[in-house]
């Protein structure tokens, strides 16, 4: 039984499409959740994932917000009265665990029988100290300078710490609630930088929004114009907006059911699935113009009035269309290798959103069509029709001079193939923004003046309580301290040993002499137990079985966090630590491993990638041969992608592991409908010229137009100042504009080549055993020859 794309009722069928574009958005946007901060980028049973959840049940984390103020009354009363009125609103803030501020930092200092811990600068002290005699107070303090305050101590700083926080949206919310404390306590003016992981994440979320809110309704309106103004129909325009609504709604609906938040990766989901949307839709539109351009006269009253020219153009797209969705689902099922969750979910809720358009373009259009569509589609010198003259030239350039062609695209691949060497694998969250941008600066202004943000901790265990009370032990954690001190990527170190050795330094009068590790266990032991601070139990847990040294990196980016992980490792294996063991954590952690995470995720993904459509190939035309050629012209724009970032610098990072999948993913669709129409044609015993031709006529318009229209679309991206944005739009509107050359101009010259010898060769034998065979196959096979 042949399959008829008319058994849906038209009614029926239009219910289906109006609930699929409203439906699926409708409870995406009710349940899809917010969250870019780095724990969304690690797989969830990874080990520096488990470890960051254990470690957070006895430790605060690391995530904060540090804000720097410089002002001429820095340590006037009417500075830091403010300064304590901002610090109290916060604290009080719901989402906020501690602020870490002169008045709320403990400091250790000698009294005539041993030492007191006090606040390093609250109101009390103050009242009883003048300006300089609070700001050498801060410097002489052994953590402050380089945290609180700067080294020349025209910098006083502090950091909101917030609670264990589920998404982006609270973090916006602290940041948004500390700007409006700062604005009802006049610190607005003295602010001269607010950075920090919690800012950062801030800020990634407002620019992946403002990019959704900017260019989502962009590249939809110019898809939508451009579709008006090929075709003139406002059937095929309102459809258009359904259509790539429900695309859109499915695909977002599917990063709910698969359990991921709304992240910059994912926020690319959207212009994506509208792209894909578009591209689907001129396939079949050109084959309903194409279909009214074919009409006999006999035809020409009904085809306005009647399902012929649904029917027609169905049976000319629907094979490749299926095809098409099932190897760009397959390119983009490959990003699902990556074990980074947003990539992973990216891959698949395109994929599925891509079958969706081919449901829906296939099988539930026709209906529609054959029931309201009314008028005639082809407007000759107008519309569409305006490109067949340019696809023309290329496909002649390709058929007359196809070695030249070939030799000329394999020597330019191989004069650039060196630049892919050069391409870094690298992730800095603030070179997502440019140089001028608030956080770019405020990163810069805390890395000179006070420390770097990137924020490391090395952990220590050992198996018994009461380790850490012990001499031995903090000698190893002190040996630690003194070679990573002296490390160029560390700029702040502060250990357990830091605190017992202030602690001997208060006891005994603040003599310099004894700012060490005391030599006996039961004299640190008597430090402990008298200390009634709060700071201690940051750096060990009160078994005194665990400890952490905080460290601090002027490095941001995850290859050079991994040289200092490296070689932190590497060093701690050389010592003797006996019975203690160690880990790594913090952000930096979380963050570094996102490195390896990219290369393995990039290399099996393009495997994959490469494998499956290939294989869909060989079951799609039932021959290795052609599926090995088709593979051409869609793994050349990868090269070609990989040299442009090689020779520009553009790094393979977050934003860019993404782009091979989908351009394969994309671009293998014009393939698909180019050789179809050609592989067509030949079974039919045409000859390599005329089905090349013919194809191109048919196929070449919506190839050309689909990549013109995806492309301008993604250059939109360009008018982001986000990086990830940016380079995403650019490097993809490259892969199609160069599958798009490949597809007119190279493979016909393959086609030409692979296939003119083997026809014409045929031609000539049955030329020699049948006379009277027509003349003008004869002359066909002989420019055939002459042109391959």
């Amino acid at each position: 039984m042949s399959l008829n794309p008319l058994r849906l009722p038209p009614v029926a069928a239009l219910v289906i499409l109006v609930s699929l574009a409203i439906v699926p958005m409708a409870i995406a946007a009710l349940t899809l959740t917010i969250n870019n901060s780095p724990e969304a980028y690690i797989p969830p049973q990874s080990e520096a994932a488990i470890l960051e959840r254990q470690l957070r049940e006895r430790f605060p984390g690391d995530e904060v917000l540090v804000a720097a103020f410089v002002s001429e009354d820095l340590y006037q009363d009417a500075f830091l009265e403010r300064l304590e009125q901002l610090v109290a609103t916060m604290q009080e803030h719901p989402l906020v665990e501690r602020v870490l501020a002169p008045e709320t930092m403990d400091h250790i200092s000698g009294t005539a029988d041993g030492f007191v811990v006090e606040p390093l600068l609250d109101a009390a002290i103050r009242a009883r100290l003048d300006p300089d005699e609070r700001r050498a107070r801060l410097l002489a303090d052994r953590f402050a300078p380089g945290l609180l305050v700067s080294e020349d101590g025209g910098l006083i700083a502090l950091a909101v710490r917030p609670r264990e926080l589920d998404n982006s949206l609270q973090r916006l919310s602290v940041e948004d609630a500390f700007k409006q404390a700062l604005a009802e306590t006049g610190l607005e003016a003295e602010l001269v930088a607010m950075s920090g992981q919690l800012p950062l994440d801030a800020a990634q979320l407002r620019a992946t929004i403002r990019d959704s809110l900017t260019f989502v309704p962009a590249t939809l309106a110019i898809g939508l114009v451009l579709i008006a103004w090929l075709f003139r129909r406002w059937l095929a325009l309102v459809v258009a907006l359904a259509v790539i609504n429900a695309g859109v709604g499915t695909a977002l609906l599917m990063l709910v059911v698969l359990g991921q938040p709304f992240t910059l990766i994912t926020a690319i989901l959207s212009p994506l699935m509208v792209s894909l949307s578009v591209a689907f839709l001129l396939h079949w539109y050109n084959a309903m113009a194409m279909a009214e351009r074919q009409k006999s006269a006999s035809e020409a009253d009904a085809a306005a009035t009647s399902p012929w020219r649904v029917r027609r153009a169905w049976g000319a797209i629907h094979r490749p269309a299926l095809f098409s969705a099932l190897t760009t689902a397959a390119g983009l099922i490959s990003l699902s290798m990556s074990e980074i969750p947003p990539i992973h979910a990216l891959g698949q809720s395109a994929a599925v959103g891509v079958l969706m358009l081919y449901l829906l373009v296939a099988w539930i259009l026709p209906p529609i069509f054959a029931r309201w569509d009314r008028g005639a589609w082809a407007r000759p010198g107008k519309g569409i029709g305006i490109l067949d003259a340019p696809v023309a030239w290329l496909r002649r350039l390709g058929m007359r001079y196809p070695r030249w062609v070939l030799i000329l695209t394999v020597l330019l691949l191989a004069a650039g193939a060196p630049q892919v060497a050069n391409v870094e694998v690298e992730s800095d969250l603030f070179r997502f923004f440019h140089e001028d941008h608030p956080i770019t600066q405020s990163n810069q202004v805390l890395t000179e003046r006070l420390s770097g943000v990137t924020a490391l901790e090395v952990v220590f265990e050992a198996p018994a309580r009461d380790t850490f009370k012990q001499v031995e032990p903090l000698r190893e954690i002190q040996a630690f301290r003194e070679w990573i001190a002296a490390r160029p990527e560390v700029d702040r170190v502060t250990t357990l040993v830091d605190m017992i050795e202030e602690m001997h330094w208060g006891f005994h009068a603040e003599d310099p002499d004894y700012r060490r590790l005391p030599a006996q266990s039961d004299l640190i032991a008597q430090y402990l137990f008298i200390y009634d601070g709060t700071d201690l139990y940051e750096l060990v847990d009160r078994d005194f079985r665990i400890t952490r040294v905080l460290l601090n990196l002027n490095v941001n980016g995850a290859s050079k966090i991994n040289a200092v992980i490296d070689d932190i490792e590497a060093f701690l294996e050389q010592q003797a630590l006996g019975e203690l063991t160690f880990d790594i954590a913090g952000f930096g952690r979380l963050f570094a491993d996102q490195e390896r995470l990219l290369i393995e995720g990039q290399i099996r993904g393009l495997m994959l990638a490469v494998g499956l459509i290939f294989l869909l190939m060989v079951v799609i035309w039932r021959s290795f041969s052609a599926a090995l050629l088709c593979m051409v012209p869609n793994l050349s724009p990868i090269l070609v992608i990989f040299i442009v970032m090689g020779l520009f610098g553009i790094w393979l990072d977050m934003a860019t592991a993404m782009i091979t999948g989908v351009a394969v993913g994309i671009a293998v669709d014009d393939t698909i409908h180019v050789y179809y129409g050609y592989r067509s044609r030949r079974a039919r015993g045409r000859s390599p010229v005329w089905a090349l031709a013919r194809t191109y006529q048919h196929a070449g318009r919506a190839v050309t137009a689909t990549t013109l229209i995806l492309s301008a679309q993604f250059l939109l991206l360009l008018g982001s100042p986000f990086m990830p944005t940016n380079d995403f739009g650019l490097l993809t509107a490259l892969g199609l504009v160069t599958a798009l050359l490949f597809d007119l101009l190279v493979l016909p010259a393959l086609l030409m080549v692979t296939a003119g010898w083997w026809w014409a060769r045929g031609q000539r034998k049955a030329a020699l055993s049948a006379p009277e065979a027509d003349r003008s196959s004869r002359a066909e096979a002989r420019e055939v020859s002459r042109r391959s």
